[in-house]
């Protein structure tokens, strides 16, 4: 009898085993909750810009956004530094300032934003002479990505990141002469060169001309050639968004301010609309550009911050 009874409770074990083999055990999904970002606001930000001049170099609209800018992100960053420095070129000295706005400082996985804030000099993409010694508004290449990193960085105030942020405004970008590489992105280059050694961010992400009214930004050459991991990353998030003004092909190749950061290991992609019929003319105005574009932009980068808990497929 108790032999039978112990082939009956040892059946009953193994039935209860099998059916929890059967049945395994589902983790729920961890809801990733992603900011709204506020197209109204990151506006605003690109006209205020835009209000105080053309920001070339050694002007008082150069400096008067400085102030702005600084005084701007200071509200809502856990640390704001500037680097300060001077470029000597066509017989004059520039002064120069990056702005560097960090967010979480104790988190050890970082990643970097970045747009250019200064206007160039000389509206040369103009047919009219007389206009192309005339400086460029700069609303969309300079002033909307700056726009959408100010938005950004006010979110971050409110909505603490699960990662370290840098937000880094360069200088200089846009000083050279056409053709002449080696003054373009002086912000950048003196960022690069000047970075502690153990500053190395997972990845980058640099916004340039992302405020274009017909926005379609393609995939840029040289971000595809160093750092196709993130391209691809950043892209499928636009897609699984439905965000389709991110293109799927490569367009344009870009001397941009991801090339110093690439060169010195920061691992860095660019963000641009080059399709902008506008560029390097004194029609980059705030008309050209659109608060919808900025969001659709801007999202995309929110996602990438927020949903860090998804473990980013990038090295």
């Amino acid at each position: 009898m108790k032999r039978k009874f112990f082939l009956i409770l040892l059946i009953f074990v193994l039935s209860c085993n099998s059916d929890k083999k059967s049945k395994p055990q589902v983790e729920p999904k961890v809801q990733i909750s992603i900011p709204e970002f506020n197209a109204d606001s990151a506006f605003e930000y690109l006209k205020k810009q835009v209000s105080f001049g053309a920001r070339v170099p050694n002007t008082k609209a150069h400096e008067d956004c400085k102030n702005f800018l600084v005084a701007e992100i200071s509200k809502y960053a856990d640390a704001v530094n500037l680097q300060e420095f001077t470029h000597f070129y066509l017989g004059k000295i520039f002064n120069l300032t990056n702005i560097i706005a960090s967010f979480n400082l104790n988190s050890g996985y970082r990643i970097l934003l970045c747009a250019h804030w200064d206007s160039r000099p000389y509206a040369d993409e103009e047919k009219e002479a007389s206009k192309k010694i005339q400086p460029v508004p700069g609303a969309n290449d300079g002033a909307s990505g700056v726009a959408v990193l100010l938005e950004i960085a006010r979110i971050l105030k409110e909505n603490p990141p699960p990662i370290g942020v840098d937000i880094v405004f360069f200088d200089g970008e846009d000083l050279g002469a056409s053709g002449d590489l080696e003054n373009f992105c002086i912000g950048s280059k003196y960022f690069a060169k000047n970075k502690s050694p153990n500053y190395l961010p997972q990845f980058g992400i640099l916004l340039d001309m992302v405020g274009d009214k017909e926005l379609e930004i393609y995939k840029e050459e040289n971000s595809v050639k160093y750092v196709p991991d993130v391209v691809n990353y950043v892209w499928s998030i636009a897609r699984e968004l439905g965000i389709y003004e991110f293109k799927e092909s490569v367009k344009h190749s870009v001397y941009d301010d991801h090339i110093p950061l690439n060169e010195a290991g920061i691992r860095t992609i660019d963000i641009i609309d080059f399709d902008y019929p506008y560029w390097h003319t004194t029609e980059d105005t705030p008309d050209k550009c659109s608060p919808e574009s900025l969001k659709k932009v801007g999202t995309v980068v929110l996602n990438v911050i927020y949903r860090y808990g998804e473990k980013i497929a990038v090295k």
